[in-house]
């Protein structure tokens, strides 16, 4: 059954709202999944707070050109074949879902066509490895507070030592020529006291 206009301005609207929503979406292709599959993938979707959606592939390219059809630009391409969007906060949870899912179906599909992740396009199903490494922001600042905490951090507080000792001597430096300031002027007094000394002299 063919959808009219109005519900294809409604599909379109929906799918602004999601790309505007998320950072992170995944472009797949689940042709060829059963009906008990594709409801299994949405399933793990769900589980991970991760939305599937399925829709028209022109449906999909007017959504993304009304919003920004400059930002979405590298995505078109990937818009032919049955095409099912996961968008997710996370930037890699989408990549976990399909490797996982492949693994347990013994299987290639769903295959990735493209991700878009915070700005940048990842194309091709060859990405997905990549993705699944991908680190987030909470998981990069944990690294780092995991580094401060290991053997590693003697060396770093004795660089940012160093550093803060390196800051108090350049602000001594500055504050000099403002400490003679008051010593600048001690020449002058004999300058006055120089009329009193000529006037032997005069005599």
């Amino acid at each position: 059954m063919a959808m009219t206009t109005e519900q294809k301005g409604e599909v379109i609207e929906v799918l602004k709202g999601k790309f505007s929503q998320y950072n992170n979406f995944y472009i797949t292709n689940t042709e060829s999944l059963t009906v008990e599959q594709v409801n299994k993938l949405r399933r793990l979707c769900f589980e991970k707070n991760v939305e599937m959606t399925v829709a028209k592939n022109t449906l999909i390219r007017k959504a993304m050109e009304q919003l920004d059809a400059e930002r979405f630009n590298g995505s078109f391409d990937s818009l032919h074949g049955v095409t099912a969007l996961m968008f997710s906060d996370s930037a890699k949870e989408p990549a976990l879902i399909i490797s996982s899912f492949r693994k347990d179906a013994k299987s290639e599909k769903p295959v990735l066509k493209a991700a878009f992740i915070n700005g940048d396009m990842f194309v091709g199903d060859n990405q997905l490895a990549a993705l699944t490494q991908i680190k987030s922001k909470n998981e990069l600042i944990g690294e780092v507070i995991g580094l401060l905490q290991s053997p590693a951090k003697r060396v770093i507080a004795a660089l940012l030592h160093h550093h803060e000792n390196g800051g108090q001597v350049a602000a001594e430096a500055t504050a000099t020529p403002e400490s003679s300031a008051p010593e600048a002027s001690a020449p002058e007094a004999p300058a006055d006291e120089a009329p009193a000394t000529d006037a032997p002299a005069a005599e």
